[in-house]
């Protein structure tokens, strides 16, 4: 069930032995990965050629604060320009949400990358990871720019996931760093955070996230751990029936479960199908702490795959791509 990170540029032995773990379904790429578009696209390469069955490269590329890849791609602007759009020109964001999906995913796939964990529908209301990496803070406009979103990753071959469920935006605290306490009732929650993630749900949305925030008033443990959670109200509530995912367990907020098998074991008994272990240094344990059975099934893994990728050459020699780009990136400069 996890999705690992890599130590640099190329695959070293340590990557490499730990790729062919048959319970590793994916790794994910970071900054410390990325040189150029002909290196990400040779290491790509090198992973396929260890594991060619069912297996995701994955990547967030949200532009604004967080693009991981940015020499020879678009530099997106963040998801709070689209907001902003929205606030003069309702039908121009919606437009612009699309065009920044297909453009971000389009690029992507042609470098071999099957998934960026995008859109972020978590509310624009003060959260220090958040930020500009919300749309906005009322909830029907981030529903709106979010299921546009979806539409435009569709069109390029790209599945979605949605972050970071029930609803990261409106506590303060960076779970990078910090716990997180969000003391509001379900109810409160169904009005507002949880309004995009409904909607986006009902538009055939592939892959939800968990946040590392606890909600005391709907269970002890923080929601990636939560059969409360993950079960009752995302699957039995919503009816979500894609594949939950375990934001990263080298996070501070991850923690409070106890040590990284504890959290492998916590998402496991939860619920989620694939959960994040970012940092190299994590990876051993692990996978000490998981075995083949705790596998996402390849038949999951194919579905996240996307289809297939369009040539790199053909990206670039795309009129469309050259007209998204400058139309968004006039919405204000990127990060």
């Amino acid at each position: 069930m996890l999705i690992i990170g890599l130590s640099g540029t190329t695959l070293d032995a340590a990557d490499r032995a730990r790729l062919v773990a048959p319970q590793v379904s994916g790794a994910i790429l970071f900054s410390r990965n990325f040189e150029s578009y002909t290196q990400v696209a040779a290491l790509i390469d090198a992973v396929r050629e260890l594991r060619p069955d069912p297996f995701i490269v994955c990547v967030d590329q949200e532009g604004g604060p967080v693009q991981r890849f940015r020499d020879g791609f678009t530099r997106l602007p963040a998801l709070a320009r689209l907001g902003e759009l929205h606030a003069r020109d309702p039908l121009a964001a919606v437009a612009c949400a699309e065009e920044h999906a297909w453009l971000m995913a389009s690029e992507l796939r042609a470098v071999g990358v099957d998934m960026s964990f995008a859109p972020v529908v978590d509310l624009a209301r003060g959260n220090r990871a958040i930020g500009e990496r919300a749309f906005a803070a009322d909830p029907q406009v981030v529903a709106e720019l979010a299921q546009a979103y979806l539409r435009g990753m569709r069109l390029a071959g790209m599945a979605a996931t949605l972050k970071h469920f029930p609803g990261h935006g409106s506590v303060a605290e960076d779970t990078h760093f910090d716990t997180a306490i969000d003391p509001r009732p379900l109810q409160s929650l169904r009005e507002a955070d949880l309004i995009p993630f409904a909607e986006c749900i009902d538009s055939g949305a592939e892959a939800v996230m968990m946040a590392h925030v606890t909600y005391p008033a709907i269970d002890a443990r923080p929601a990636g751990y939560s059969r409360v959670w993950i079960e009752d109200i995302l699957r039995g509530e919503l009816g979500f029936g894609g594949v939950v995912i375990g934001d990263d367990i080298g996070m501070a907020a991850a923690e409070s479960i106890g040590g990284i098998a504890e959290r492998v074991a916590a998402h496991l008994e939860a619920g989620c199908d694939l959960l994040l272990a970012c940092n190299p240094a994590i990876v051993d344990e692990a996978l000490a702490a998981s075995s083949a059975a705790t596998r996402c099934s390849p038949e999951r893994i194919a579905r996240l795959q996307g289809e297939a990728a369009p040539a790199w050459s053909a990206l670039a020699s795309n009129p469309q791509r050259d007209e998204f780009a400058a139309r968004l990136q006039a919405l204000g400069e990127p990060v």
